[in-house]
């Protein structure tokens, strides 16, 4: 199995300067590229230009420009141009598709923040110094950079990717590994109900609550970007609060990320299957469609945009999606089962009786079965119907 790691690094002035001139002649090669492609589709020939011809090039243009292109690794190189391609291979497949089709831009400077090393040993080392006790990785035309190795890294290391996070800059690792070995049995099994209220609740009756680090950091962010709208264009101040509202959003972002792994380590670490609901977040978080008014030529209707717009914002604090990533990596990791269920009607049925009815929820939070009277914390109804609907499809998968 294939498993990431991400080290913060510790370069010195200089080798910050590398780094960030890097970043900077491969953005300018991936817009150089981007160019060459629309420019051909542009001529009356309508020539399509693909990442065979321009990966040839690249010899060229580093030795037309050794002291920019010519001193970076060719892979590197040869890995942006494979990131362009991608990205119209993603842009002719949503065309055929019938999704928006978002053709491919041209970054700006402090929007390429990625290079990628195909393979180590190519164009880069990772403990490039073992005799050394600090770990240090190399880059070529950078050096050997410090790295603040917190953990080990288990396998043969195949990829190195240098990334750009405000001020930080940060190495990221995929490393081969065997197949772990399964955590011992516990004999357990759990449904789980994604909430708002509630970031969780269990078939079991517990609850794991909403932490809303981004509504608590709503105020900070708000004054932040207010003193970034009062700043002029190309300012020291105007940099200090892009870099101010950077910090803001990179502090809640790892706040999540942080919280979403400690929820998942605790179900796999107890229970030996998971049954979650299958939630398609991005149909959840549309917008409503706009409601013309028949009256009044050009008005529209109330359409309660304003209230999903609210909802929408509470989805993505409580990062469902990121979650539920997470908790199925780490269950492959340590052999448990996890099974995406249908969520239709589980907050609805009512667990003793079966009855399904719209009244069964009078509240956001109550369940009273209209029919046989149970009465339950509704989340707590919505896991138990999950669990039941991940047992019948994990015993319908094994005959």
């Amino acid at each position: 199995m294939i498993r990431a790691y991400k080290f913060l690094m510790r370069p010195t002035v200089g080798q910050v300067h590398a780094l960030a001139e890097m970043l900077r002649d491969h953005c300018s090669l991936y817009n150089g590229a981007l160019q060459e492609r629309r420019d051909a589709y542009r001529h009356v020939s309508k020539t399509t230009v693909r990442y065979g011809r321009q990966s040839a090039q690249l010899k060229e243009i580093r030795a037309f420009d050794p002291d920019r292109q010519g001193r970076w690794s060719f892979s590197s190189q040869q890995a942006t141009l494979r990131r362009l391609d991608k990205a119209f291979a993603a842009f002719f497949r949503r065309v055929e598709s019938g999704e928006t089709p978002g053709y491919p831009r041209f970054r700006g400077v402090n929007w390429f923040d990625t290079v990628d090393f195909p393979k180590d040993g190519d164009g880069c080392r990772w403990d490039s110094t073992p005799h050394d006790p600090v770990t240090r990785v190399r880059f070529q035309g950078v050096g050997h950079v410090r790295v603040n190795q917190h953990r080990p890294v288990v396998g043969k290391v195949k990829t190195v990717s240098v990334k750009r996070e405000g001020k930080r800059w940060y190495v990221i690792l995929t490393a081969e590994q065997p197949e772990p070995e399964p955590l011992p049995a516990t004999g357990s099994v759990v449904g789980i109900d994604m909430g708002i209220a509630n970031f969780l609740a269990d078939s079991g009756g517990e609850f794991v609550p909403n932490p809303r680090h981004g509504r608590k950091a709503a105020a900070k962010l708000e004054a932040a970007q207010q003193a970034l709208s009062r700043c002029k264009r190309r300012s020291n101040r105007r940099r200090k609060a892009v870099r101010r509202v950077a910090d803001l959003h990179r502090k809640v972002r790892r706040q999540r990320l942080d919280h979403a792994h400690k929820t998942a380590l605790n179900l796999v670490r107890e229970h030996d299957f998971i049954a979650h609901e299958d939630l398609k977040i991005r149909n959840m978080m549309r917008t409503p469609t706009p409601r013309p008014d028949p009256d009044r030529p050009g008005g529209f209707l109330p359409n309660g945009a304003g209230a999903k717009s609210g909802l929408n914002k509470s989805i993505n604090d409580a990062g469902w999606g990121v979650f539920l990533t997470i908790l199925t990596s780490k269950a492959e990791s340590a052999g448990r089962e996890v099974i995406a269920v249908d969520p239709r009607n589980t907050s609805r049925a009512c667990p003793p009786c079966g009855h399904i009815a719209k009244e069964n929820r009078p509240t956001q939070e109550t369940f009273h079965c209209v029919a046989c009277g149970h009465k339950a914390h509704a989340d707590t109804v919505g896991a138990i119907n999950v669990l039941r609907a991940g047992l019948a499809r994990r015993n319908a998968r094994k005959g």
